[in-house]
């Protein structure tokens, strides 16, 4: 049974013969209601599936630091919902009957806020830490307040360190300490910014994949 809302000339929730009154964000809209399934799966269909499940399953471990990285990515997507998007479409490709994740296409931030010059990111054996450096020249549009996002994903592991709220644009460095589970294992490593007053963010920038030597 659906509700009107705001009167009968209004948005409505709930649903109505074939179609559903929904609301995302403020936003009222309709949505047609599944349809049952009578005929066979083709291959197609299956391998889109898969490829769903697998830019799911890669994505998932992120989805705290995605929350900021595609905060307003678009008027109807943001978040985990707007990071698969982008996977789906720049960085995942076919090999024979699979697919493979592409680390260095993929972005865990999107946004207008500059980046600083020169950003990196090294293992420090002594420190057990993955640490990231950058230049710190006052740039237009910034703030010396922005802060660092870092993040160090090991997918074999399928566990991710990471901070959305690191070390302000003027230090010029930052570190992610790593659990002992990390030692001998790759990691993916992805630095980004997000402004002083959590308006906006950077685009990330993807800084290889690093070795957590043991």
């Amino acid at each position: 049974m659906a509700k009107f809302t705001s009167g009968i000339n209004g948005p409505f929730t709930g649903k109505v013969g074939t179609v559903v009154g929904c609301t995302w964000k403020g936003i009222p809209y309709m949505r047609a209601l599944p349809k049952k399934r009578t005929g066979k799966v083709s291959d197609a269909e299956m391998a889109n599936r898969k490829r769903f499940a697998q830019a799911q399953a890669w994505l998932k471990p992120l989805t705290p630091f995605l929350r900021t990285g595609f905060k307003n990515y678009s008027p109807t997507s943001e978040g985990f919902v707007a990071a698969k998007s982008y996977l789906l479409k720049n960085a995942i490709e076919a090999i024979d009957s699979d697919f493979r994740i592409i680390p260095k296409k993929m972005k865990l931030s999107v946004g207008e806020l500059p980046l600083p010059a020169e950003t990196a990111a090294i293992f420090n054996i002594a420190n057990g830490s993955i640490d990231f450096t950058w230049r710190t020249e006052k740039m237009l549009d910034t703030s010396m307040q922005d802060q660092a996002m870092l993040m160090a994903y090991c997918v074999e592991l399928g566990r991710a360190i990471f901070i959305t709220t690191g070390a302000f644009r003027k230090s010029g460095h930052d570190e992610l300490i790593i659990p002992n589970s990390f030692r001998g294992k790759q990691v993916e490593v992805y630095i980004a910014f997000v402004a002083a007053d959590r308006s906006r963010q950077s685009d990330s920038i993807y800084l290889g994949s690093i070795l957590c030597e043991g």
